[in-house]
């Protein structure tokens, strides 16, 4: 679709694929789904890490600093198991 379709086609499409060979859709398929349950991953991760801290600092054992510390963790492990799809 890629090569021989329009414009039009191509803008209104949910997903594109931009070569004619059709043996890539399974790839394709693959990589959408593992690319979801990533996505749920981070989520999970993400919002497990702030309700740890969100309990510590309820708690008064959590400061700012150790705030700022677990935000930019978290969005490290989130970053990087992100990448993982860069092997796929």
């Amino acid at each position: 679709m890629g090569a021989a379709g329009t414009g039009t086609a191509i803008e209104t499409a949910d997903v594109a694929l931009m070569d004619d060979d059709l043996r890539k859709l399974p790839r394709f398929v693959r990589l959408s789904r593992d690319t979801h349950a990533i996505l749920i991953q981070n989520i999970t991760l993400a919002l497990g890490i702030k309700a740890v801290f969100l309990v510590l600092a309820l708690t008064g054992a959590g400061t700012m600093w150790m705030a700022m510390f677990v935000d930019v963790g978290a969005r490290l492990l989130v970053l990087g198991n992100g990448l993982r799809l860069l092997r796929k």
